[in-house]
């Protein structure tokens, strides 16, 4: 029998010991000879380890308690600044006015350093527009966005080369990373940054998406554009 208790391993017990978690209620002499090692020397009593777990437990839940209220700060100026930018696409009278309204609130309202939009809609009104393109669905330059046109999964992260020269043209070099929003029938609104970990892949995309909703929505009042 003894032999038998030699071969009971220290994950065994450790596992009984979770399955009755009273059992030193019931041997307090042992729970007095237990050593509890600590990371900084000398060992400790049960009690004091115990306490200095939940004390630790406590200072993890309220860091991911203040990480949750920043999210939430975050999440609400986003939610204003989403909805006035709709607000302002709905009071433009003209594609033109509406495309405008859009590359400012990018640039002042979402801090880009660079705003690019490309549609597929002619856009009088805007031929000298530096943050603007118009191409036609079968251009060439778009050969690289098929993809993302098709199903308008926003982008976010480092673009390849190629997709910054189309979006950025000469200052290509100074974007680092960019939000990419692709309006199938519509055409594309990108964000650029010159810090590579401002945007990046797996960051939430749900703002983008409604920003995109909104404008897609507020340039179907013009048909003839």
């Amino acid at each position: 029998m003894s032999e038998a208790l030699e071969k009971i391993g220290a994950h065994e017990v450790a596992a009984w010991l979770r399955r009755h978690p009273t059992f030193l209620k019931q041997f307090p002499d042992l729970a007095l000879t237990l050593v509890v090692p600590r990371d900084d020397g000398p060992t400790a009593s049960l009690a004091s380890y115990q306490l200095e777990v939940l004390r630790e437990k406590n200072r993890e839940l309220s860091r991911r308690l203040a990480d949750l209220g920043a999210t939430a700060q975050v999440n609400e100026r986003l939610a204003v600044r989403t909805h006035q930018l709709t607000l302002a696409l709905m009071r433009q009278t003209s594609a033109a006015d509406t495309l405008r309204a859009m590359a400012a609130s990018l640039e002042e309202d979402f801090a880009g350093d660079r705003v690019r939009i490309v549609t597929l809609l002619p856009c009088p009104g805007l031929e000298h527009a530096d943050w603007l393109q118009v191409m036609t669905a079968d251009d060439a330059r778009l050969a690289p966005f098929q993809d993302c046109l098709k199903d308008g999964e926003p982008i976010c992260g480092r673009l390849q080369l190629d997709k910054n020269t189309v979006l950025y043209g000469d200052s290509a070099d100074a974007v680092q990373s960019t939000a990419l929003l692709p309006l199938p029938g519509v055409g594309l609104v990108a964000v650029g940054s010159h810090d590579p970990n401002r945007f990046y892949p797996g960051m939430g995309t749900l703002f983008l998406r409604m920003m995109g909703e909104s404008l897609v929505v507020a340039l179907q009042r013009f048909p003839a554009a």
